[in-house]
């Protein structure tokens, strides 16, 4: 085999696999396409309690840390802030508009180690557990300073509409 056919065979499997990665994430949006967009902010999102800089790390259906939500921006991670209100979270992510998570929304907060495509320190994830429509899912963000993290749940927690216990790992 010459040098232009291995280099063509290579980059066929380079195409092959990319092709296959966009059809599954298609297919994954089509699969999710029933879940609504999350709540635009509002014109008055309340006194602001708590703000800080995080990383958004990924959108996973309630309990289920590997089956990403791919659709409305959820999908991709990025830089954000979190500002927390006492009418809700506002999840301010680079590249995607605002997400805002209303406090009826809200099922719980609590600590994380692992979801899809990161696994980090014992409890160096913050889960944000919300309804997005009435389909449950978690939001996991990773805090630039681990002191916000630790904030974040204190400030989040009294907003709670009822106490609900988290299932799965949280670990």
């Amino acid at each position: 085999m010459d040098r232009t056919t291995s280099t063509a065979i290579v980059i066929a499997v380079i195409v092959l696999a990319l092709a296959g990665m966009v059809i599954g994430w298609r297919g994954r949006q089509r699969r999710q396409a029933h879940l609504p967009r999350p709540d635009a902010v509002p014109a008055d999102p309340g006194t602001e309690l708590f703000s800080a800089e995080a990383f958004y790390v990924a959108t996973t259906m309630a309990d289920d840390e590997l089956n990403r939500v791919a659709v409305a921006g959820l999908g991709f991670r990025a830089r954000a802030t979190v500002t927390v209100t006492d009418s809700g979270i506002i999840l301010s992510r680079a590249g995607t508009a605002e997400t805002f998570i209303a406090t009826a929304a809200l099922r719980g907060v609590d600590r994380a180690t692992y979801t899809i495509d990161r696994v980090v320190e014992k409890g160096g994830l913050v889960r944000l557990a919300w309804t997005l429509g009435t389909t449950p899912v978690d939001s996991y963000l990773r805090l630039t300073d681990p002191v916000d993290a630790v904030a974040l749940i204190d400030v989040v927690t009294p907003l709670l509409p009822t106490p609900v216990p988290l299932e799965g790992d949280a670990t």
